[in-house]
């Protein structure tokens, strides 16, 4: 996938104009805050599973090293294979040569991020490969020649009204206008293609140390046909994705459903441990695991650990207003909203995403719904703080803020500057008391007007009231 970060500002623009987008998000934005909502308040032991699951996270991630190896010696014993894989560009080659030594020809996929992050698509298809997107979102960007702008609905920047042409299109026929039957269409032609894959590609929610397990979670079952009734299936998966125990599974099973779409459970949890085995009635003949440090492993001893954390369940951009506003493409890359402003630089360089951690008001909504309480906010910030080290903002911006360090650094100077601000503002808000042109901030004021302030500071005002006691 190309990355498109550099120009947020332009494609945020693009998107804040578009209607049909403005529509698409408002009505999945709302279906999902409002579901997790009262799922989450109909769980009186919720925060407390939040707790857990973050203190399980920071207990694997300080001891990756040894599970990661548990895993590969439980999958070797189930007749497995587990492929490491340092960046992109291995972990395609890996998936590149399974099919060539196999003859594939026909490749089926479930919704994987990770293959989004190392570009598999583009890589299979260009050796010839036939690659089918399985899940419905992924199936419907797949036609539109789109990436995905949601990690768990990938087609939420969609209208009902603009999948059913785009179906009409690629399937021919009269075109359907209900859901139901538009999930119908895409479901008679799915079927016929999973029986004639070569090869099934899934992702992996979470990989079992103990049982060298691979799991998925699907409201579709897409996954379950992806993965058995291919010749072989191999699993696409970052190595934060490893827990302990089947038990542990279990814990982060009842918080991420409930985060992502407002579900007790997804209607599909597999679990798949190695190939076929004599007796088995179906199953793949080779089982393979890829696993991707593509950076992650860079990230364990700095500043950003925390985001190794995290579960993929995309609860906050449901809850951003700034992803609320604009979708998923104007980020650029595999991961938007909140996690995607953190995870993108770390991944493509800081250069690249130079709007993408300021793209925040910084309001905590994300930190407040993550599941395994990652503080998005402060890595945010932790990223500005590395952006101005390494001079890569506007020198206007640079010399502004050294001006303002100048002032706040010297109490009685910023009292002084601050009563003179308060007064001048006061007075350019006059009657109204609401300012409709402010110099430096016409960002703001051309499409609102910024409320005047009373003319006194709020130490003068705390100052006064504290008087009147």
């Amino acid at each position: 996938m190309i990355v498109q970060s550099p120009r947020f500002r332009e494609q945020a623009a693009t998107a804040l104009a578009d209607p049909h987008l403005r529509e698409a998000l408002a009505r999945t934005r709302i279906s999902f805050v409002h579901k997790r909502a009262e799922l989450t308040a109909a769980l009186p032991e919720f925060e407390r599973l939040r707790d857990e699951a973050r203190d399980r996270k920071n207990h694997v991630l300080d001891h990756l090293d040894h599970y990661l190896e548990r895993f590969e010696e439980s999958v070797t014993q189930a007749g497995g294979h587990v492929h490491w894989c340092q960046d992109a560009a291995e972990a395609r080659q890996v998936i590149l040569d399974i099919c060539q030594r196999v003859h594939a020809r026909t490749i089926t996929k479930g919704k994987s991020m990770v293959s989004e992050e190392i570009g598999l698509n583009d890589a299979l298809e260009a050796q010839g490969y036939q690659v089918l997107e399985t899940d419905l979102g992924e199936y419907i960007i797949q036609l539109a020649k789109e990436p995905p702008s949601h990690i768990i609905a990938p087609a939420a920047h969609k209208t009902r009204e603009q999948v059913s042409e785009l179906f009409a299109r690629a399937h021919g026929g009269p075109a359907k206008t209900s859901v139901g039957d538009l999930v119908t269409e895409a479901r008679l032609v799915l079927r016929d293609r999973y029986f004639k894959a070569d090869v099934g590609i899934t992702g992996g929610n979470f990989l079992v140390a103990e049982t060298g397990s691979s799991v998925i979670v699907t409201n579709e079952g897409n996954g379950d046909l992806t993965q058995t009734l291919a010749k072989v299936h191999i699993v696409t998966s970052g190595i934060e994705r490893i827990v302990p125990t089947l038990e542990d599974v279990s814990l982060f099973l009842r918080i991420l459903a409930r985060s992502a779409t407002g579900q007790e459970t997804e209607s599909y949890t597999t679990f798949s441990t190695g190939p076929r085995r004599p007796g088995d009635l179906d199953g793949p003949e080779e089982f393979h695991v890829v696993l991707v440090d593509n950076g992650r492993s860079g990230m364990l001893g700095g500043p950003f650990r925390d985001m190794l954390r995290c579960i993929r369940c995309g609860a906050c951009m449901n809850h951003c207003p700034v992803y609320g506003a604009i979708g998923g493409h104007a980020y650029g890359w595999v991961y938007p909203g909140p996690m995607g402003a953190v995870l993108t630089p770390l991944f493509v360089g800081l250069d690249a995403t130079r709007d993408l951690p300021n793209a925040c008001t910084l309001n905590g909504r994300c930190q407040s719904v993550c599941p395994v309480r990652i503080p998005l906010p402060e890595l945010l910030r932790e990223l500005r703080h590395q952006q101005h080290r390494h001079g890569l903002r506007p020198e206007g911006e640079r010399q502004a803020l050294g001006a303002w360090r100048f002032v706040a650094r010297r109490p009685k100077l910023y009292q002084l500057a601050n009563r003179i601000a308060a007064r001048l503002l006061k007075r350019m808000g006059g009657r109204k008391g609401r300012i409709s042109q402010l110099p430096f901030a016409r960002a703001w004021t051309d499409i609102r007007d910024l409320p005047a302030p009373e003319g006194q500071t709020f130490l003068e005002l705390w100052h006064a009231r504290q008087g009147r006691k």
